[in-house]
């Protein structure tokens, strides 16, 4: 169970609930990182008194260091300051709440201190899986997903000895903002539509991989590293309530699934709690009023992002770190207003023709892949 954390992300949504979670369960925030918002970094800080607070923006980690010259909270900058963070001593967990690619340095620091990782950066395991869960075994280090539907998966797993018995992973998907809607319908969406999630509140980014199905493409890819699955073994379930957060099917049929009401403040404590359950902040699920379940099978062909992550994780090797590269340039585009919301899916599968597969690849390998597939879309 965890004791003392750290959040990289911390002004973020998952970051802030994380926040909530520590305090209701008596755990200490030892050290906070954000990208550039000093006002709310401040506030973290002077509320939770963490040893170190970090800000990427080296100018704004100035104005910070300026704003907390009263307190004892040690400031740093850049990179370099994150990874501090990451691989701080006094603390036995970090919370990857950064969004995208460049959570992965920081992720790998602190896997080679042998923390327990509480991983919210799908992006981490997409791009590099296979080198980032060798690192974790290497040096101990326990990964216990927050996504939702990945600690729903890890809690209905719990109780299997032999992953043989194992038939099949089933991923639930709300379907998004656009959901039951085809391509000529989705040709004009703009930013504001694609942000206006029927279930759960999130950053502009992820919204908008759910509105794409991409989000539930890039934990398809990340369900095949965190339980070492094959892509055969795992597939997607609509479900537009939210309540069932994923489901194992075992080999004599019978699934186990695990439920509960659209909270990220659930998964977030569990994976900081675990092997245990504690008493919490998260909302508990009222089953004699929550309505009908409904269920269906994704469109893949108007939702093309999710059909080409399928195809990525098939290939496996960089082709996750090209696909992820080129859509966090895109959605990057869609939310700047450059581009329109179907020529997402157009961007990542050029840069998937374009970029070619690195099979048994390295970290630099991983990290050029990412630049390549950018490049290859600006």
């Amino acid at each position: 169970m965890s004791k003392r954390i750290t959040i990289l992300g911390s002004t973020g949504s998952i970051g802030r609930q994380s926040l909530e979670v520590i305090s209701a369960c008596g755990m200490e925030a030892v050290a906070l990182t954000a990208n550039s918002s000093v006002k709310l970094l401040e506030e973290q800080a002077r509320r939770y008194r963490p040893e170190l607070a970090v800000l990427m923006d080296e100018r704004a980690a100035g104005d910070l260091r300026v704003k907390l010259a009263d307190t004892n909270v040690r400031v740093l900058g850049g990179m370099e300051g994150i990874l501090e963070a990451a691989s701080l001593s006094s603390a036995d967990t970090v919370i990857t709440a950064v969004v995208g690619m460049i959570g992965l340095r920081p992720t790998l620091t602190a896997i080679r201190e042998g923390k327990r990782i509480a991983l919210a950066n799908k992006e981490t395991l997409v791009c590099a899986g296979q080198l980032v869960l060798e690192e974790a075994r290497d040096y101990g280090a326990q990964i216990i997903p927050v996504d939702s539907e990945h600690s729903a998966l890890f809690q209905c797993l719990e109780g299997n000895r032999d992953r043989g018995e194992v038939k099949r992973l089933i991923l639930t998907c709300s379907g998004g903002p656009f959901y039951g809607k085809k391509r000529a319908e989705l040709q004009g969406m703009t930013r504001k539509d694609a942000l206006q999630h029927p279930n759960w509140s999130m950053g502009a980014k992820i919204t908008v991989d759910s509105a794409t199905l991409m989000n539930k493409g890039l934990e398809f890819i990340e369900a095949m590293h965190l339980y070492r699955m094959p892509p055969e073994k795992i597939s997607v379930l609509i479900h537009r309530e939210s309540i069932i957060h994923s489901l194992v099917e075992y080999c004599d049929n019978a699934m186990i699934a695990q439920l509960g009401a659209p909270d990220m403040r659930l998964p977030i404590q569990y994976a900081l709690t675990w092997p245990k359950r504690t008493p919490g902040p998260a909302v508990p699920l009222d089953l004699w009023n929550c309505g009908s379940m409904t269920f269906g099978t994704p469109d893949t062909d108007t939702f093309r992002c999710l059909k080409l992550a399928m195809e990525a994780a098939e290939t496996g090797g960089t082709a996750g770190a090209i696909l992820n590269g080129a859509n966090e340039e895109a959605v990057s585009q869609f939310l700047a207003g450059k581009i329109g919301f179907l020529e997402i899916a157009e961007k990542v599968a050029l840069a998937m023709e374009r970029v070619p597969v690195v099979r048994e690849p390295g970290l630099d390998d991983v990290l050029e892949a990412d630049r390549a597939a950018r490049e290859a879309i600006d």
